[in-house]
C-alpha cells in the first residue's frame, strides 16, 4: 500500500495559481508551504470580529492600520488571512505586509480553535510576529503569545477580564471583556 504525499506550494506558486484564477472557487490561506481551507465564519465569530474591529479602530485612531481578513505575507510560504492584523500605518499597494510592518495579529477562533492555537503560534513566532492573540469564542478566552523565538512563543498568557496593552501601544489599555462580548 502507498501513501499519497504532498507536495509544498512555495510563495511564489501560490502567487502564480491566484493570478491564474486557481484558487478563485476556494477559500484558502498558505500556512507553511500547504494551501489550508478556511472554515466558513459562523454568527458568532462575524459579529465579535466585527466589533472588536470598531473598538480597536477606536483605541488606535491613525496610529495603526487594521487590516480586516486580508492577507499577510511569511517568509516560511505562508500567506495567512488573520481576522485583524494591527500594522504600520503604510499603504500595501505593492506587496501585502511583511513580519517588521506588524504590531499584532488578532484570530477570532470558533471551528478553527485547533489550527489557531497549535499551527498559527509556532508559524507567526517563526516569522517574527511580535505579539499574537487568538479570542477562544468556545470558552470566552483571550490567549496571549508573546516574545517569538524560532520555535515557538516564550510567552502564553489566557485572560478572561481585566485589560491587555499592546506590545506596541502601551499606554492603551483594552478591555478583554468588551474583546470577548
Amino acid at each position: 500500500m502507498t501513501t499519497a504525499t504532498q507536495r509544498r506550494v512555495t510563495l511564489d506558486e501560490y502567487h502564480r495559481m491566484i493570478d491564474a484564477g486557481e484558487l478563485d472557487d476556494r477559500h484558502v490561506e498558505l500556512l507553511n508551504g500547504e494551501i489550508v481551507e478556511m472554515p466558513p465564519e459562523g454568527v458568532p465569530h462575524a459579529s465579535s470580529s466585527d466589533r472588536a474591529e470598531r473598538y480597536i479602530r477606536k483605541l488606535l485612531g491613525d496610529r495603526a492600520w487594521l487590516r480586516v481578513g486580508k492577507p499577510i505575507t511569511l517568509p516560511n510560504d505562508s500567506e495567512p488571512e488573520p481576522d485583524l492584523c494591527i500594522c504600520e500605518n503604510i499603504e500595501y499597494d505593492a506587496h501585502h505586509p511583511y513580519p517588521e510592518d506588524i504590531f499584532c495579529l488578532i484570530e477570532f477562533s470558533n471551528s478553527s480553535l485547533k489550527k489557531d492555537l497549535e499551527v498559527k503560534p509556532q508559524t507567526y513566532a517563526a516569522a517574527g510576529i511580535r505579539e499574537y492573540w487568538v479570542l477562544n469564542l468556545k470558552k470566552m478566552e483571550l490567549t496571549v503569545f508573546r516574545s517569538p523565538t524560532a520555535t515557538g512563543y516564550q510567552s502564553e498568557q489566557k485572560f478572561m477580564q481585566g485589560t491587555i496593552k499592546p506590545l506596541a501601544f502601551q499606554d492603551v489599555s483594552i478591555d478583554v471583556q468588551r474583546l470577548l462580548s
